[in-house]
């Protein structure tokens, strides 16, 4: 899977932003992992300035010979200031967060002590949560994003690319007590990106959208990692499909008693098949974790659902089932 996750076709097409004219403003990216290098990539090749906040093993690797992007069979270096140091993210005008969501409170509260004032921040993270936290953690007020692209990194300083690369822009919700909002900082920070050439409407209701990329990694991360299956495996088997469609199931229930409006669990299922369809070579990132020794981000995906399920008083079984089940592979693994 992508790494935040999924791949979801947007709900419904929307108009994409008119791009900024002008110079381009100091981007850094914090969490420069699959999804952090890629946009910062983007960026930087569009002519932006950009710095990759991230591991030392990354940091040395880029420093060294650039980022080696490779998408579409073709490989390229691209030149990156990149840094182990968060102090780095001090001058920059956008602020990409692109840790796992586990890192959410404590990233947050380094961003609080290192952003410039006025700073735009933007949350490219896996779940439904990180808006949330990263207010409570830091006093700030970012922007949501929900991130279609199919990446991981193949090495130090190695990004793949296998497909899409786009992305979903919104305001969630009212902001924060106190906070103040530079006016139509959305279509700002939008057309920035599509200026960088990653495609990115705006959401009216950037929640429902978090929620519907939610149902697809709950869906198809677990089982390609418990299954140590690619997609195309998972949907031509029918006793997994009916597995998935459980799973969706059960997430459109918490989401409609949270009061999100998602599609039909028949439409989502539709679409994590059609999904399946497109990546059939691909696996997810909780598979991918698990392979090289990482925590994954299931307490952001089934773990969550879970939880919400049980304060709800709404049964999620499989769900939990899934989620236990991987926590104890990765338990193992580390």
């Amino acid at each position: 899977m992508t790494r935040p996750g999924t791949v979801l076709p947007a709900a419904q097409p929307r108009p994409a932003p008119t791009s900024p004219p002008g110079p381009w403003p100091r981007v850094a990216v914090f969490g420069a992992g699959a999804v952090g290098c890629f946009h910062g990539a983007k960026f930087a090749q569009a002519g932006a300035p950009v710095v990759l906040i991230g591991r030392a093993s990354h940091v040395q690797a880029i420093r060294a010979d650039g980022l080696l992007f490779e998408s579409a069979g073709e490989q390229r270096r691209i030149a990156l200031e990149a840094s182990t140091d968060p102090h780095a993210l001090a001058d920059a005008d956008l602020v990409l967060l692109c840790v796992k969501s586990r890192d959410t409170p404590t990233a947050a509260a380094t961003l609080a002590r290192e952003m410039k004032p006025g700073a735009l921040l933007v949350s490219l993270q896996n779940g439904v949560e990180n808006v949330p936290l990263i207010r409570a953690a830091g006093g700030l007020d970012p922007l949501a994003a929900v991130v279609y692209v199919a990446v991981s990194m193949s090495g130090p300083g190695h990004l793949r690319h296998a497909g899409r690369g786009d992305l979903v822009l919104g305001e969630f919700g009212a902001p924060p007590p106190g906070a103040m909002r530079q006016p139509d900082r959305v279509r700002t920070v939008a057309g920035l990106f599509e200026r960088a050439g990653v495609p990115c409407p705006v959401s009216q209701d950037v929640r429902t959208d978090l929620w519907a990329k939610l149902v697809m990694n709950c869906a198809m991360n677990p089982v390609s990692a418990l299954g140590r299956t690619r997609y195309g495996r998972m949907i031509d088997d029918a006793a997994t499909r009916d597995l998935l469609g459980a799973v969706v199931q059960e997430c459109v229930a918490v989401a409609y008693a949270e009061g999100v409006a998602l599609p039909a669990a028949e439409e989502l299922l539709q679409a994590v098949l059609a999904l399946g369809n497109a990546m059939r070579e691909a696996s997810s990132s909780t598979a991918q974790d698990l392979a090289a020794g990482r925590p994954t981000e299931m307490d952001a995906l089934n773990g969550y659902v879970a939880r919400r399920a049980r304060a709800l008083g709404i049964a999620a079984p499989v769900n939990r089932t899934l989620y236990t089940l991987v926590r104890l592979l990765e338990a193992g693994a580390a």
